[in-house]
């Protein structure tokens, strides 16, 4: 699994001409680097009795952002295994119009999935970004910065998983379905907008 992988190998193995891992993956997993960062502010800022009023609501995102870390990095293997599967699928043979036709629809099945999952991740990453301005808010000062550091990831990660919805949605044909996928990209962008600028901007008040 690529998150048992020492950092070192799992660079060399990105650099590859390996066609996994690529931009899905990376783009958990930079989200579940940036939930990890929130994770360790929280734990500096608990039990100190400067952030005791605010212990238990430090407490509670230190909950979510663990959800938040376990999930993405999950999806990081996950965007692996659909797009193994879509790879399977290309291979299939197209000899005759019966073998092309079944190609064919496992094909769009596997698009489908193949956007399922950054799409899954665009959505963590913005639960991500949510809980960034009320870390820079509340945590330990003296890890402020990594909390500027982790919304930056989040962001970066729900870009690249938009991207990564898109790739796979050109090549879908359900109109309906296609239309879907862009309306909540579309929402879920429009939700996030300003906001990594605003956690920044109380970062930098309090650096």
């Amino acid at each position: 699994m690529l998150k048992d992988m020492k950092i070192k190998n799992f660079m060399d193995l990105l650099a590859s001409k390996s066609a996994t891992p690529g931009g899905g993956s990376v783009a958990a997993l930079i989200g579940a680097m940036g939930a990890a960062l929130l994770s360790m502010v929280s734990n500096l800022t608990v039990g100190k009795e400067k952030y005791q009023d605010v212990e238990e609501e430090i407490k509670e995102l230190l909950k979510k952002s663990e959800r938040l870390r376990a999930s993405l990095e999950e999806l990081m293997e996950k965007d692996i295994e659909v797009f193994n599967q879509l790879m399977a699928v290309m291979k299939l043979p197209k000899t005759n119009e019966e073998e092309k036709k079944d190609r064919n629809q496992k094909m769009q099945i596997a698009l489908i999935e193949a956007a399922k999952v950054p799409l899954a991740v665009a959505r963590k990453s913005k639960e991500l970004i949510d809980i960034c301005q009320e870390m820079a808010r509340k945590g330990n000062k003296n890890a402020i910065s990594d909390v500027g550091v982790g919304v930056l990831l989040a962001e970066a990660a729900f870009n690249g998983a938009v991207i990564n919805v898109k790739v796979n949605m050109n090549l879908i044909k359900d109109e309906n379905l296609k239309k879907e996928l862009n309306e909540e990209i579309k929402n879920l962008t429009g939700l996030i907008k300003g906001e990594k600028d605003k956690v920044l901007e109380i970062v930098l008040q309090r650096l």
